[in-house]
């Protein structure tokens, strides 16, 4: 037992003294020139594939040798213009528009289902409530409120209107919504509203402040460009007026469906400013996207409710309006770049050390796949731990002359040339 103790020491103090001594070697790539045409393609083939890449991708594309910014500040500010006639009714902004007062969210009605006269008091629970539904009063638990229901529960089962079942009486406003609601036409006029979305964006690293609408010599001249334009990509890129028919063309959607179940679609607004070049040329590009699922039933489209109040024979009463509409989500982003030297060096360096990757790939190729007989690597690899003796004036031999090289491991430094595996 002591015996292999004493050996497995003796081998750990050896492995220790030999990792110590190496890594103080010395290791210098050796100069072989191989005479392989297949070689000699595939090397040019991967420099090229590796300078080409850096060039189109890396500096012209991706444009690595600029400083960028991708978080600038932004604010939005979009108002709905358009009238429309609703039987007997004209409707303008203030009936149709949340909110008024604009910003990077603004949603239009386009078609409501409208519950009149509801007062506080007691009428029968919807049938499609759980154990809504009853035979006898028993059946009904007084005080009971159902999240999923319309009011607290009054302990009576009383028939449902005009129909013959009955269901539990609960307190509440009544009657409820889905017995007396009135479906409205859609407001099919909606499809030329136009929105005015106005936005302005500052890149604070670069201190530049830009926006989408075109400059004018005077403000009438604005105010009257502005009441004229709709955008359009090539024509009108700088006016900031928005047919709803053309966002919902562009979301690839059907206006017509919209006005039935409503939705939610994102403008995109995109800033992509190389400010290498005058300012002016940092235009807004725009594109509009469904965001609401619309695969899921439960999740798709868009409404919201809202009531408006008043007394009638000293009763508080309300007209409760579920609407259903457009919603508008402006969403902005940002990048901008500008030429720096550190970026520009750490790219030129990243890309000279890149092509290195070409003589690893090629030096695997030609050990593992071309080597005949070994003749590579037996030129590739060299080991010098001594230096030759020197003998001076072929006098006897004498004293080994060693020199500060002496016992130092790298790879040899002579140029060798080899032509289809053979020693030139």
């Amino acid at each position: 037992m002591c015996e292999v103790f004493h050996q497995f020491t003796m081998g750990l103090r050896v492995f220790i003294k030999d990792y110590f001594l190496g890594f103080w070697d010395y290791e210098t790539p050796k100069v072989m020139v191989v005479k392989n045409k297949t070689l000699g393609v595939i090397y040019r083939s991967v420099q090229f594939l590796v300078i080409a890449y850096f060039i189109w991708y890396v500096f012209i594309s991706e444009k690595a040798y600029q400083e960028s910014e991708t978080r600038p500040e932004s604010s939005v500010y979009t108002l709905m213009k358009g009238t429309a006639v609703h039987g007997d009714d004209i409707l303008d902004t203030v009936e149709y528009v949340q909110p008024s007062e604009g910003g990077d969210v603004i949603s239009t009605t386009l078609r409501r289902e409208v519950t009149y006269d509801q007062k506080q008091g007691t009428c029968a629970e919807h049938f499609r409530v759980a154990n809504a539904n009853c035979t006898k009063d028993s059946d009904c638990v007084q005080g009971e409120v159902d999240f999923d229901g319309h009011g607290r529960r009054t302990g009576r089962c009383v028939q449902y209107y005009n129909y013959t079942f009955k269901t539990c009486e609960i307190q509440s406003w009544c009657p409820i919504e889905e017995y007396a609601a009135v479906r409205e036409p859609a407001l099919v006029e909606a499809i030329n509203f136009s929105v005015f979305i106005r936005n302005s964006i500052h890149f604070p690293r670069f201190k530049v402040l830009r926006g989408n609408i075109k400059d004018a010599s005077t403000k009438r001249d604005m105010h009257k460009y502005l009441n004229k334009c709709h955008y359009h990509e090539e024509k009108e890129p700088y006016c900031p007026n928005f047919r709803l028919g053309y966002i919902a063309v562009q979301a690839r959607e059907i206006f017509s469906e919209l006005c039935e179940t409503g939705g939610v679609i994102g403008v995109f607004i995109n800033w992509q400013c190389n400010l290498d070049l005058d300012p002016s040329h940092c235009k807004p590009t725009y594109s509009f996207r469904r965001l609401d699922l619309r695969k899921n039933q439960t999740n798709s489209g868009y409404y919201f409710r809202f009531a408006k109040y008043y007394v009638k024979d000293g009763v508080e009463s309300r007209t409760l309006i579920k609407a259903y509409g457009i919603r508008l989500d402006v969403i902005v982003h940002g990048h901008a770049g500008k030429f720096s030297p550190i970026p520009t060096i750490i790219s030129t360096v990243t890309a000279m050390t890149s092509v290195g990757i070409c003589t690893i790939f090629c030096d695997w190729i030609m050990l593992t796949f071309i080597d005949k007989n070994e003749v590579y690597s037996g030129r590739k690899f060299d080991e010098i731990t001594q230096e030759p003796q020197v003998q001076v004036n072929h006098e006897p031999p004498g004293p080994v002359v060693s020199t500060e090289l002496s016992y130092i491991n790298s790879f040899g430094s002579n140029h060798s040339d080899l032509s289809e595996g053979v020693p030139l």
